[in-house]
């Protein structure tokens, strides 16, 4: 672990707000229930009602039933989590930390109900809609802090800037370097903002045992369960990093940190005229998603 990564010694001076998008499963659910034991309040976002349950019944074993807000939500639905954002806003005036972890694999093109591709709205479109609603309360503490889990460090895969639904050669891995691209980009865009005091963190964990397989098939499951009882990393040292960005944010607006090394801002994937290009893009997506489905 390098020097300008330390972990920590003890457990932070005050509990935290945090916010996990994605927390009922993998290393988010790990991180949330790390946070919850260290005595933070704990928002987790999750679309699997069995996997919420369970994750609030492992609360109760730690006496933390009155420190986490589950909220059921399928954040690859603009409306959902547009309403996630204003549920978390009504309750919390202030957010210390937002932790992204939501993303699922999609073997097939999935549409979603307001006409959009299901991994570019979930793993991308979902983070930039929380890391820019919650921003007032995230504002509003000390150490706002946002940590965006994707794989920022990696140079494969491109935005598909004529077709960033994927409506024209679809596959899987396309989909998901895509919105890891996009990821990379909207922590620029964020970071560059005027007068922000929110620090933005970029994060690829690497490698971990982590995540649900259910979607993909057999084979497929059964050979990154393999590969993962070689090489992969246990979730608790993945997400050991994030608890640091959390307790002591970083001083620089943007910090991009591939497997625990840090990654130069100059890198090609991390250029700002793209990033100042995919917010222009995505605004005016959203703009249209919103004229095409409001109410009336």
């Amino acid at each position: 672990m390098p020097e300008s990564i330390p972990h920590p010694t003890s457990h932070p001076a005050r509990p935290r707000v945090i916010v996990v998008s994605g927390g009922t499963d993998g290393m988010g659910r790990a991180l949330a229930l790390a946070r919850l034991e260290r005595g933070d309040t704990v928002i987790v976002l999750g679309s699997s009602p069995a996997k919420g349950q369970r994750l609030l019944a492992d609360a109760g074993k730690i006496g933390a039933t009155d420190r986490i807000d589950l909220i059921q939500v399928d954040l690859s639905s603009v409306a959902r989590a547009r309403a996630a954002i204003r549920d978390i806003a009504a309750r919390h005036e202030r957010i210390d930390a937002l932790t992204l972890f939501a993303n699922r694999q999609a073997p097939k093109r999935t549409v979603t109900g307001e006409g959009l591709e299901q991994t570019f709205t979930l793993y991308y479109l979902s983070r930039y809609l929380l890391s820019h609603g919650l921003s007032p309360q995230l504002g509003r503490s000390q150490s706002g802090v946002i940590v965006n889990v994707a794989g920022v460090g990696m140079t494969k895969g491109q935005i598909h800037w004529d077709d960033l639904q994927l409506e024209h050669g679809y596959g899987m891995v396309t989909a998901q370097l895509q919105a890891g691209r996009a990821n990379d980009l909207l922590g620029v865009a964020f970071a560059a903002q005027p007068h922000n005091p929110i620090r933005y963190v970029l994060y690829h964990p690497g490698f971990t045992k982590s995540g649900d397989l259910s979607p993909l098939p057999a084979a497929m499951r059964a050979s990154i369960r393999a590969a993962a009882r070689l090489s992969a990393r246990p979730i608790a040292e993945s997400i050991a990093s994030i608890h640091e960005f959390i307790d002591t944010p970083p001083a620089a607006p943007l910090t991009a940190i591939d497997r625990d090394k840090p990654v130069p801002l100059t890198i090609e994937t991390l250029d700002p005229a793209n990033a100042e290009r995919l917010s222009e893009a995505t605004r005016t997506l959203l703009a249209f998603i919103e004229r095409e489905h409001e109410p009336g």
